[in-house]
């Protein structure tokens, strides 16, 4: 009965996940509550994950890319993406595939993303490449270099410490990288051969159009009657009408409204509203409609610019809305609409909660525009510049990464105390703020990994993993182990999507190194594998690398099937070949 529960409480989970409708951090605690107070586990099981040594090593990378991001070291990097390439396009496609691949290999491949997208757009717009062209493949290739160590994804991390708790050997640093270069070489090169023809070639429309604003951006004429004379702007009629005042033309010259403007008889305003108010500001005394039709051009003059900005995946703005966060005043720019997926969110935006990978058209001086690309909460897309801020502690803190990195690896202290000390120095030397250290680390991944481990540990605790197992088993074993294996493969495959990769794994691990030792095969290759298939499923877009180049690419949603589907099966196929070699199936045999 008890194991009925379990599985019961692990389908609940996955509707959960997939529905989104609560964080899954919320999600995860309340299984864990659910688990401890019905006697499946206890306590102490409950939170074992949470004392583990990977979560140390999550935690501390988080601060060490933090630090590296905060400093403008991977501002650096990427401004070097941009120096490498000269006029070649496939050069440029190779390069920027390759060299995000191997940041990712020891980097968080979300950060490595965010980092190359700006570049990216930049390059490919002066090559007269089209961005749907290069975006995808930058986010299969971070995704890909996660394969080729230890701490290349959170993932890997996430079965090491899961294996371990099993009594098995951790993962080796770089024990996986033969196998994650044959993967990522595999990727790169059937990017190269099929984008062609697989990838969408979609020209970027004008801002206007882009996000479906023109139907709602008109100018109106404050005649000398107007009831809406000596009226605050934000705190005028307007205003109180859902009606965003953009602009304002005074005395022939483009300003953007502050808290304090005041609108004055024959202001001319550029204002933002759907068809219903547009109707009802026509019905206003001493009002005058003078167009509904408004293009970039007349958005932007020399001082006033539009910027298309990226919501980044450490932003501090995440499930905020614009009001709540005080937007406005804060960056003293004006946001236009909002692209999601291929949705436009213009009606009502400040109430919008903004998330990971979210568009944002803004309006405002280019000087404050220039600001944006000095915050870690956004990537200015369409333009690059380096910004170096602490260069010396940029450098020592890319010095401690290496040096946990080469200290952990050689087992000289363990892995765990290595990225410790490594995160420790980069505060110490003022690399990143205590305040700032908190903002980077992704509390609600270390949670869902440490969840999932104490449901690994209910699963097991109470043969829900057996009778799982068995249940697997029955249904291929006639095709052998190796049959077995690759249901796991898939069924793993088909977690991701509505699972993130690490809670993928987590959920099959205990089952299928359950039937491994029932089949007395190998459980470190049943491990490996799945670890791996979990981390090259490129079949949708829930991906975080995938959800930051939807936006900027202007892709759909079938576009990640064409292209993602094939290279999928392909990877999963290698996986099966090759994994033998390194760990032989029979290893386990007494």
């Amino acid at each position: 009965m008890e194991a009925y529960l379990v599985i019961g409480l692990l389908v609940l989970a996955i509707l959960l996940f997939a529905s989104e409708k609560l964080p899954v951090d919320v999600i995860t605690i309340g299984l864990l509550l659910i688990l401890v107070l019905t006697g499946l586990i206890d306590p102490e099981e409950a939170f074992i994950g949470f004392s583990s040594d990977f979560m140390v090593i999550l935690a501390s990378i988080f601060v060490i890319t933090g630090a590296l991001n905060e400093t403008g070291v991977l501002d650096k990097v990427g401004s070097y993406l941009v120096k490498i390439v000269r006029k070649n396009k496939w050069l440029f496609l190779i390069n920027m595939m390759l060299i995000t691949a191997l940041l990712s290999a020891f980097m968080n491949n979300t950060t490595v993303t965010a980092l190359v997208i700006g570049p990216a757009i930049a390059m490919s717009r002066k090559l007269k490449m089209l961005p749907s062209k290069v975006l995808i493949p930058i986010a299969f290739a971070s995704m890909l270099g996660g394969t080729c160590t230890l701490i290349g994804t959170s993932t890997n991390v996430a079965v090491s410490g899961f294996i371990k708790q099993q009594g098995m050997e951790p993962l080796g640093f770089f024990e996986i990288l033969p196998i994650g270069i044959i993967l990522t070489a595999v990727g790169i090169v059937y990017i190269l051969v099929f984008s062609r023809w697989l990838l969408p070639s979609r020209e970027t429309k004008s801002f206007t159009e882009g996000y479906e604003i023109r139907q709602y951006l008109t100018e109106i004429y404050i005649s000398k009657n107007s009831k809406l004379i000596g009226q605050r702007v934000f705190d005028s009629d307007l205003a109180k009408s859902n009606v965003n005042i953009v602009r304002l033309l005074r005395n022939k010259e483009n300003t953007i409204p502050v808290r304090s403007s005041v609108i004055e008889p024959e202001d001319i305003l550029l204002v933002e509203c759907n068809i219903e108010e547009l109707m009802k500001i026509k019905e206003r005394q001493g009002i005058e409609i003078l167009g509904d039709v408004i293009t970039d051009t007349e958005l932007q003059t020399n001082k006033i610019k539009l910027a298309e900005v990226l919501i980044t995946p450490n932003s501090a703005l995440i499930n905020k809305s614009l009001k709540e966060s005080r937007f406005r005043l804060n960056f003293d720019v004006i946001v236009l609409a909002v692209h999601r997926f291929n949705e436009n969110l213009a009606m009502k935006i400040g109430d919008i909660k903004l998330k990971t990978g979210d568009l944002l058209l803004m309006q405002g001086h280019k000087d404050n525009i220039d600001a944006l690309r000095n915050s870690p909460d956004f990537t200015v897309l369409g333009d690059f510049r380096v910004n170096m801020f602490k260069e010396r502690k940029g450098i020592f803190t890319a010095l401690f990464f290496i040096a946990a990195v080469l200290l952990g690896s050689l087992k000289v202290i363990p892995l765990s105390m290595a990225f410790l000390s490594a995160s420790l120095m980069t505060v110490l030397i003022g690399a990143i703020s205590t305040e700032k250290l908190y903002q980077v680390i992704d509390w609600r991944l270390l949670i869902l990994i440490a969840g999932m481990s104490a449901f690994g540990i209910a699963m097991e605790k109470t043969g829900a993993s057996v009778l799982l197992a068995e249940k697997i088993i029955k249904l291929v074993s006639g095709f052998g182990p190796n049959a077995v294996l690759a249901a796991f493969c898939v069924l793993v495959v088909v977690l991701t999507q509505p699972l993130s990769n690490a809670a993928a794994a987590l959920v099959v691990l205990p089952v299928a190194l359950q039937a491994a030792e029932m089949m007395n095969a190998n459980p470190r290759e049943f491990a490996i594998c799945i670890m791996l298939c979990a981390s090259i499923s490129f079949i949708t877009p829930f991906e975080p690398s995938c959800i930051l180049v939807y936006g900027p690419g202007k892709y759909k949603f079938i576009d990640f099937i064409k292209i993602g589907l094939p290279l999928t099966i392909l990877l999963v196929i290698i996986i099966l070949m090759v994994t033998p070699y390194y760990w032989p199936l029979k290893a386990a045999l007494p």
